[in-house]
């Protein structure tokens, strides 16, 4: 009996530490300060607090927050979704590799030269600390959205520089050191896992899309448990070939984002809900590493402290902003995108290799990186609001809807499209029975205005942001959408 109770003592403690976790997002809409810190400081604290309470393994901290970066990654491809990324493939590949190359290089030239370290350990702290978390920087905003390309290009980054850091950090750790022969052998291992997870990702994407459409389930509830469970397989399946699981899932994700698939919704939202898990088990057991009395120490807080503020005023602004200037982004726009490349999970899990390579003074390092996220997460995340406020970006609310109204087909309804009227669109302010740029046979069935649904009556004008069903032949897709997109050429 005694073990029952303590196993439910276990499952309160861990039960009530996961419900004042979610609860600290409700802390964030009313300080700005975002949830994975106030997570990460909280574990930290405890477990410094708490003489009987120890870190756990490094293995099971790997392997959690890996699970945890599948399920993040797989759903931040998803929101992205193919038409999205498409449209800013070319800025998101550019910062996320050669961006990431150069903010690495950037980062480790400050602490060999300033900090006084070595090139291989710079290297290494400066490889930790390149990756971004846009998920941090959303949190943030609370009920808003970037509207332009930014947000999509902060999206694309870090879905995309995550698998870069990891894999150069890997290369950098397996070459063991700095050199001609190290140096080529971290290219080759880069680009073999960027090259296998990146086409392991799309033909994984694209056979989970067939198996989600061709093989039905018993029950719906079984669906969402069947992709989930196909993106921890596309992750085995690269890394298993050597490639990066990491990249592959973004990459399925985004194959999958925008294709109709049955119970795609209940599918998306169960991603979601697993993704938020996910990054707080993240920042638990990350905190749960954390010597806040390193961290005290004037030789790790100062150099991490600077680091913290070049990365976020300097080397990020300059080296990655010149990545982006081959695309005509709005100025509102890139600055954003440049000053908002937050830090998160990612590097502390790279800064947790450092530890495990055992290499010199490998707790003040990983202390270094642990200092310039809780800088970055703690002063850049917090004035992220107000940068989007001055920049005066395009921003459109999104509220909560706790009301659904819909209904269930036996088979998948092909010409029907839901579509966002754009701002300059051919739809934008024009009332329905003038849109004579809808081909025949094209008809809107439904409208949705600030949350309220509106008879679709001929002569109701439409504004940006309205939702609308539109019925139509599967042939006219593509010129329906363009009614209702952004005119080509326009950002």
């Amino acid at each position: 009996m005694s073990q029952t109770y303590s196993f439910a003592l276990d499952v309160l403690l861990v039960s009530s530490a996961g419900l004042l976790a979610l609860l600290s997002n409700r802390l964030t809409a009313r300080t700005r300060v975002p949830a994975p810190l106030l997570v990460l400081i909280a574990a930290a604290v405890v477990v410094k607090a708490v003489p009987t309470l120890h870190a756990p393994p490094e293995r099971i901290v790997v392997q959690l927050v890996t699970v945890a970066l599948v399920l993040i990654l797989f759903d931040g491809g998803m929101h992205i979704g193919w038409n999205r990324f498409r449209a800013a493939a070319a800025p998101i590949a550019v910062v996320g590799v050669a961006g990431t190359f150069l903010t690495a290089a950037g980062a480790a030239v400050f602490l060999y030269f300033a900090v006084g370290l070595d090139w291989y350990p710079a290297l290494l702290v400066a490889t930790a600390v390149s990756p971004t978390d846009p998920a941090v920087v959303f949190s943030v905003l609370g009920q808003h959205e970037i509207a332009g390309r930014s947000g999509t290009i902060l999206e694309g980054e870090s879905g995309a520089n995550d698998p870069v850091g990891i894999a150069l950090m890997a290369g950098l750790i397996a070459a063991h050191g700095v050199g001609v022969g190290p140096f080529e052998q971290v290219v080759i291992e880069f680009v073999l896992q960027m090259a296998v997870g990146g086409l392991v990702g799309l033909i994984g994407g694209r056979g989970l899309l067939w198996f989600m459409r061709r093989v039905p389930l018993p029950s719906e509830s079984l669906y969402p448990l069947r992709t989930a469970v196909s993106a921890f397989v596309v992750f085995g399946v690269a890394t298993l070939l050597h490639g990066s699981g990491f990249l592959a899932v973004f990459v399925a994700g985004i194959a999958l984002g925008d294709s109709r698939a049955p119970y795609k919704l209940e599918i998306e939202r169960f991603q979601s809900a697993l993704a938020s898990l996910g990054e707080l088990v993240a920042f638990v057991v990350l905190g749960l590493t954390v010597d806040v009395g390193q961290l005290a120490r004037s030789e790790v807080w100062v150099p991490g402290l600077l680091l913290g503020v070049l990365l976020a005023v300097a080397i990020r602004p300059l080296l990655v902003g010149v990545c982006l200037i081959p695309w005509p982004l709005d100025r509102g726009e890139r600055i954003f995108a440049l000053l908002a490349g937050l830090k998160g999970a990612v590097p502390i899990l790279l800064g947790g290799a450092i530890l495990d390579a055992r290499l010199p003074q490998a707790d003040r390092l990983y202390g270094i990186v642990v200092v310039v996220v809780v800088f970055s997460v703690a002063v850049q995340g917090t004035l992220v609001p107000t940068f989007a406020r001055l920049l005066r970006l395009p921003m459109r609310s999104v509220q909560l809807e706790p009301w659904a109204f819909g209904v269930r087909l036996g088979a998948e309804p092909e010409g029907a499209q839901r579509l966002t009227v754009a701002s300059g669109s051919a739809a934008d302010g024009r009332r329905i029975e003038e849109l004579s740029d809808l081909s025949e046979g094209a008809w809107i069935s439904i409208v949705v205005r600030d949350d309220q649904l509106l008879p679709a009556r001929e002569d109701v004008e439409l504004r940006p942001g309205d939702e609308v069903l539109v019925l139509a032949p599967r042939e006219l897709r593509e010129s329906v959408r363009a009614v209702f997109s952004q005119p080509s050429g326009e950002h």
